[in-house]
């Protein structure tokens, strides 16, 4: 079976870290294209990152063999560098009593994965990559939304560790 090939460009942004946030994706394949985004009321932008990319896998309805470009190294590094592997690994942690932030996205991310054959790209953030500053675009816009949604995820994180996840999450 060849699969069909597909590009998926993602973007997250957040007003304020927490704050409100939003993601953009643009796939492509052949003379196709497909936009998404979507924005919560309170979260990351990690998580917006993170997000951006599995809504871009889940929005494909069969496997296929991708090549996903997004400009967050957070993305990029963890599934290029082993770090989800090593993650998943030791239970979902980043070491010994070391918990692991946006636990449920990567459980959803690694769950799509398996699904495409995947090679990540990391690109330049708003040095003029079209699809990439599209991809800024609908995740500011969706961001700047009105009566967004929460983001259970980070919720429930913000309450699990009574603290804010903040810049480093």
């Amino acid at each position: 079976m060849t699969l069909k090939e597909v590009e998926i460009f993602t973007d997250g942004a957040c007003r304020g870290n927490p704050g409100p946030g939003g993601y953009g994706v643009v796939l492509t394949s052949g003379a196709h294209r497909r936009e998404l985004s979507a924005g919560f009321a309170r979260t990351t932008n990690n998580r917006m990152e993170l997000l951006a990319a599995i809504a871009g896998l889940e929005g494909l309805k069969e496997p296929c063999r991708v090549r996903l470009c997004s400009d967050s190294k957070y993305l990029i590094n963890a599934m290029t560098c082993g770090w989800l592997r090593k993650w998943k690994g030791l239970g979902w942690r980043r070491g010994p009593r070391q918990r692991l932030r946006n636990e449920d996205l990567w459980k959803r991310l690694d769950a799509v994965c398996g699904q495409h054959e995947l090679h990540w790209q990391w690109v330049k953030g708003h040095a003029g990559h079209v699809e990439n500053e599209r991809c800024d675009s609908l995740a500011v816009a969706a961001a700047e939304g009105d009566d967004l949604p929460s983001d259970e995820g980070y919720l429930k994180e913000e309450q699990l560790t009574g603290e804010e996840p903040g810049l480093f999450d």
